[in-house]
C-alpha cells in the first residue's frame, strides 16, 4: 500500500472513531492548493535544462502551512500529497499553530553542481514566492536539500518581500537558524521513547536498540541513546549494516562514519545483512530511513517489543495488524518524529520576535512539547479505546476539524 492510501486509511479510521460529518471528512482530505511549475536553468556547460517543481499545500485551518522541500529524481506527487497531509496531523498532534505542506523538484542533486543547484533553487523560489510566506507557507529542508538551500530561498524571497528570515526554517545559524535544530528530530525521538518506556515501567538504560538508518535522525538518536546508557546492538544505512550484541561504541562509530563516509569495515561490530536488522534480537526497533520497510513479509519475524517510527510511514497497515496481534507497541510517526517540526516552530517564533534562544532553552521546550503530546495521545487512547496510532490520529484530526468548524466551515 502506498503512503497516500495508507495515510487516507488511517485518517478515515480516525474520522469514524470521532464521528465526523462525512462532508467535513471529505473536505479535510482535499488539499488546499497544488502548485506545479517548470524550472528552466542554464547548466554550467551552457545547455538549458528543465525540471518540474511543485508544492502541495494541504491545510491552513490552524496556521501557516509547514513542510519540507525535497530534491529527488523520483519526486512522486502521490507521496508528497500524503506527506503534506501527514504534516497537517503532525503539527496538530504537537499542538503547534501550523497546517501541512510538502514540495520538491524532480532532479538528482548529485548530478548538479553547487552553482546549478543555486540557480535551480532561485528559479523555483521566483515561481512560488507569492504562494509561500511567513504567515502563509513556511518551507524547510528535506531529502536532498539542506541549510544552504534554505539560505538561497530566503535570499531570493527577500528580493521580492524585504528581509524575511521567518519564511523558511532549517537555515544556517548565521542567517537566523535555531540552535538545536540539526539534532531536533533525533532528540525528539529519544524524548518520545523515554515517555513510552516510562509508561511501561522501563527506561532507556534497560534496553537494547536497533536503528535502521544512520543519517541525520538515526545518528543523533543513537548518540542520545548511548549517552543515556542504552545499548545500541545494530545499526544500518545505505553503506551497510553491523551488529554487536554487547553494544556498539556509538561515539567511535560516529567518528568512523565522519572520517570514512561509510559503516563498512568498522571494527567495533560484525557486518550483517541490512534486511536482517528489522528482525534482529532487540527490545526497541527504530526505523529512521525509508517508508514501508515493515510489511506483511517481515512483520511476523520482528522480535522488538517496541517500535519507534522515526521515519515517515515505515509500517504499512498489514504489518500494523500483525504487530498489534503480537502485542508490539508502535509509537506512530506523526508523533515520534515531530521533534524536527517542533524546533522549526521555535525557529520561526525566534525570527518573528527577533530574539534568539540558547540551546538549553530549545531542548527544554522540545522536551516539554514531546512529553505533553504523549500524555494527550494516551488520553485519546483511553477515551476511544484504541492503539497509539489511532490515539495520535484522533488527537490531530480532532484539532484540525475543530479549528475548521470554528472558522466557519459550513457542512
Amino acid at each position: 500500500m502506498n503512503a497516500l492510501a495508507a495515510t487516507n486509511r488511517n485518517f478515515r479510521h480516525a474520522a469514524r472513531i470521532l464521528g465526523l460529518d462525512p462532508k467535513l471528512e471529505k473536505s479535510l482530505l482535499i488539499p488546499f492548493r497544488e502548485i506545479k511549475v517548470e524550472c528552466t536553468i542554464p547548466k554550467d556547460d551552457g545547455t538549458l535544462a528543465s525540471y518540474v517543481g511543485f508544492r502541495v499545500q494541504h491545510d491552513n485551518a490552524r496556521g501557516p502551512m509547514k513542510g519540507g522541500i525535497r530534491y529527488h529524481p523520483e519526486v512522486d506527487p502521490d507521496e508528497v500529497n500524503a506527506l503534506a497531509q501527514l504534516m497537517t496531523w503532525k503539527t496538530a498532534v504537537a499542538d503547534i499553530p501550523y497546517g501541512g505542506a510538502k514540495g520538491g523538484i524532480g532532479c538528482n542533486p548529485r548530478d548538479l553542481s553547487i552553482s546549478e543547484l543555486e540557480r535551480l533553487t532561485r528559479v523555483f523560489t521566483q515561481k512560488i514566492h507569492d504562494l509561500i510566506g511567513i504567515h502563509r507557507d513556511v518551507p524547510a529542508p528535506d531529502m536532498g536539500t539542506n541549510a544552504q538551500t534554505m539560505a538561497w530561498i530566503l535570499d531570493e524571497y527577500s528580493k521580492f518581500h524585504g528581509h524575511s528570515p521567518a519564511v523558511v526554517t532549517g537555515k544556517p545559524i548565521d542567517l537566523g537558524g535555531s540552535l538545536g535544530r540539526e539534532a531536533a528530530t533525533g532528540l525528539g525521538v529519544v524524548f518520545a521513547t523515554e515517555a513510552l518506556l516510562a509508561e511501561n515501567g522501563k527506561s532507556i538504560s534497560d534496553m537494547k536498540f536497533a536503528l535502521q538508518g544512520f543519517g541525520n535522525v538515526g545518528s543523533w538518536a543513537a548518540k542520545f541513546i548511548h549517552e543515556r546508557g542504552g545499548k545500541v546492538v545494530a545499526v544500518s544505512d545505505i553503506t551497510g549494516a553491523l551488529k554487536n550484541p554487547n553494544g556498539i561504541d556509538i561515539p567511535a562509530l560516529l567518528k568512523y562514519k565522519d572520517d570514512n563516509g561509510t559503516l563498512k569495515d568498522f571494527k567495533g561490530g560484525n557486518s550483517m545483512d541490512p534486511n536482517d536488522l528489522l528482525v534482529c534480537e532487540c527490545d526497541v526497533l527504530i526505523p529512521c530511513a525509508l517508508g514501508g520497510v515493515l510489511n506483511k513479509e517481515n512483520a511476523a519475524d520482528v522480535k522488538a517489543k517496541f517500535i519507534i517510527e522515526a521515519a515517515n510511514h515505515p509500517t504499512d497497515p498489514d504489518a500494523d495488524e500483525i504487530l498489534s496481534r503480537k502485542g508490539v507497541l508502535i509509537l506512530p510517526d506523526i508523533y515520534a518524529n515531530s521533534g524536527g517540526v517542533t524546533v522549526s516552530y521555535f525557529e520561526w517564533v525566534q525570527n518573528i520576535q527577533g530574539f534568539m534562544w540558547d540551546e538549553e532553552k530549545v531542548n527544554f521546550e522540545l522536551s516539554r512539547y514531546m512529553r505533553r503530546a504523549f500524555h494527550e495521545i494516551k488520553a485519546m487512547c483511553k477515551i476511544h479505546d484504541c492503539n497509539l496510532r489511532m490515539g495520535a490520529f484522533t488527537l490531530g484530526v480532532n484539532r484540525v476539524a475543530r479549528a475548521t468548524l470554528l472558522r466557519g466551515w459550513e457542512a
